[in-house]
């Protein structure tokens, strides 16, 4: 299930917010400060980051531009809302990498389409589409792999690790985010659980001879490189 962590300090603000997502079924969190949405990101990753400009004590600028600047949350999701309405406060929210931007007042329906849009977007494994690398296809309704029309037998495990990196092609990935990804944040496992992972996707893709198409980056971690070839 989606969870979103809000962060805002206005109490009506905050249960609007609440009130409209949880009617789409989003599992919420909520805090009023910066500085416990740190605490709490830390503990858990959230899908998404709901956070307002205006906070007491550290911003929720300043909070972007820090999350941003740490690698395992350099990627999470995060939509602005806020009274600040001018242009230029809009252009300097979106270059510290916020995704999007809602202005108070705000209704429900827009609240809500920016967030299934952001999620769409930075979330691409969510779609039901086919993704497809050369002759490999993943359906992800039917949670199954083909290659040239062949069956390929993947277990549930490897076949989340494929989703994910066929979803995102040519991106790095750390072994904490993959960690993340496949086991979740509250799973007591060890990074290098993840190689061995790998390396058992890596032994079925090898019988179609599409082993490397998943890269090891030397000091980084993986990478989904759909053009590699043998």
């Amino acid at each position: 299930m989606t969870t979103i962590l809000i962060v805002e300090d206005e109490p009506a603000i905050v249960e609007l917010l609440r009130a409209t997502l949880e009617a789409e079924r989003y599992t919420i969190r909520e805090t009023g400060s910066a500085e416990t949405a740190w605490r709490m990101i830390e503990e858990a990753q959230p899908d998404l980051l709901l956070l307002d400009w205006m906070l007491p004590g550290q911003s929720g600028l300043a909070l972007a531009k820090r999350l941003r600047q740490q690698t395992r949350t350099k990627t999470l999701p995060i939509i602005m809302v806020t009274a600040r309405a001018e242009e230029a406060d809009k252009v300097a929210g979106l270059e510290t990498w916020v995704d999007d931007y809602i202005t108070k007042p705000f209704s429900p329906r827009e609240l809500k389409a920016r967030v299934k849009a952001v999620l769409r977007r930075l979330t691409p494994e969510s779609s039901d589409a086919p993704l497809q690398a050369g002759l490999l296809v993943l359906d992800p309704v039917s949670h199954r792999v083909h290659c040239d029309g062949k069956a390929m037998l993947l277990g549930p495990l490897e076949f989340r690790l494929l989703h994910f990196f066929m979803a995102r092609p040519d991106r790095v990935f750390t072994r904490a985010q993959l960690l993340d990804t496949v086991w979740g944040d509250d799973a007591e496992i060890e990074e290098r659980t993840v190689d061995v992972l790998v390396r058992r996707l890596r032994q079925v893709l090898a019988t179609h001879h599409l082993d490397a198409m998943l890269e090891t980056v030397r000091g980084s971690g993986y990478r989904w490189n759909p053009e590699a070839t043998k």
